[in-house]
């Protein structure tokens, strides 16, 4: 009789999610088992949870998004209401944990995989970010808020790669400015100091939506852009790349040629080609160019800037040694 009695309650909950408000959220957040102590497990389908979790989950992986540390894993044991996405923009909007629905708004759109969101309270990481009818907008982590549009986006693509035109941007009042270049990307036309003014014949006034549309085109696809350089109005033709750093993966330029970093400069990871050669994991990175670097940001602004690498100065326990890269 006290099932009965809980999943007429838990049914009831659902149904009028948006009489509840946020309370009503808090507790379907609790009974979903949606916070696990620092990773989120929500209930996306009756049989299926879309994680943000910094480990690898003890679950059957149907896909990973190691940039925003994402997985979408099945579970036998399912949850018979899961939680929905709505595509209309919420009335109201909380940061809701086991303990806590703090109401805001985002006054920083993620930027990304580099900038996530930021809400206009504190809020507790990990929550989730929920309307008053406890549709999900978005995940609260400890870098900010992921938002709704690249969850959607990683549960419904196959392929989970992201676009990339070799550029990282900045929001100048209602301009958007390139902040550095990836030298790497082939035949890349930009230059630091851009201001993006046109994306395929489209206004561009927002970092936010720029980066958006950006790492959601299809690998390969030609972008056409308007800028502004000093006093000039140019056309760039972009063949857009793969995109291989950001977010929880380092992002330096490097990545492209297979080489990742962790915080402090160490080499975390590095592809096959090195197999054999001078580089290994743990060495790490003191000089590019000649000028010494202290995190990921200045490595790809010394690259930026010089347009290549003549050379990086490498420390491998008390022995330091020049290595090129091609």
């Amino acid at each position: 009789m006290l099932r009965l009695f809980l999943a007429f309650n838990l049914l009831l909950l659902n149904l009028y999610a948006c009489k509840g408000g946020f309370p009503s959220c808090q507790r379907k957040t609790i009974d979903s088992a949606s916070i696990e102590q620092n990773s989120l497990r929500v209930p996306i389908t009756k049989k299926r949870r879309l994680l943000f979790s910094t480990t690898i989950p003890n679950a059957k992986i149907i896909k990973y998004d190691e940039f925003l540390s994402l997985y979408l894993v099945e579970e036998k044991k399912g949850y018979r209401y899961p939680f929905r996405f709505n595509a209309k923009a919420p009335v109201q909007v909380a940061g809701v944990n086991k303990r806590h629905a703090i109401q805001g708004r985002l006054i920083k759109r993620q930027v990304g995989l580099n900038k996530l969101g930021v809400f206009n309270a504190a809020l507790f990481s990990p929550s989730l970010l929920l309307s008053d009818c406890c549709d999900l907008e978005g995940f609260v982590t400890s870098r900010g808020i992921i938002e709704k549009d690249y969850l959607t986006r990683f549960i419904k693509t196959k392929d989970n790669a992201y676009s990339d035109v070799g550029v990282r941007v900045k929001q100048e009042s209602k301009s958007v400015i390139v902040t550095a270049v990836d030298p790497y990307v082939q035949n890349n036309p930009f230059k630091e100091g851009d201001t993006i003014l046109k994306r395929n014949a489209k206004p561009v006034k927002s970092a936010a939506s720029f980066m958006k549309e950006t790492l959601f085109a299809k690998v390969g696809s030609t972008q056409k852009f308007q800028v502004k350089r000093a006093e000039k109005t140019l056309n760039l033709s972009v063949l857009s790349a793969k995109r291989f750093g950001g977010g929880y993966v380092s992002d330096t330029f490097l990545e492209r040629k297979g080489v990742y970093f962790d915080k402090e400069l160490k080499i975390v990871r590095l592809s096959k080609a090195y197999n054999g050669n001078s580089l290994k994991l743990c060495d790490k990175l003191i000089q590019v160019n000649g000028k010494k670097v202290q995190n990921q940001q200045e490595v790809m602004q010394t690259i930026s800037a010089k347009g290549k690498i003549d050379s990086l100065l490498i420390q491998r326990d008390n022995f330091q040694f020049f290595v090129q890269i091609n």
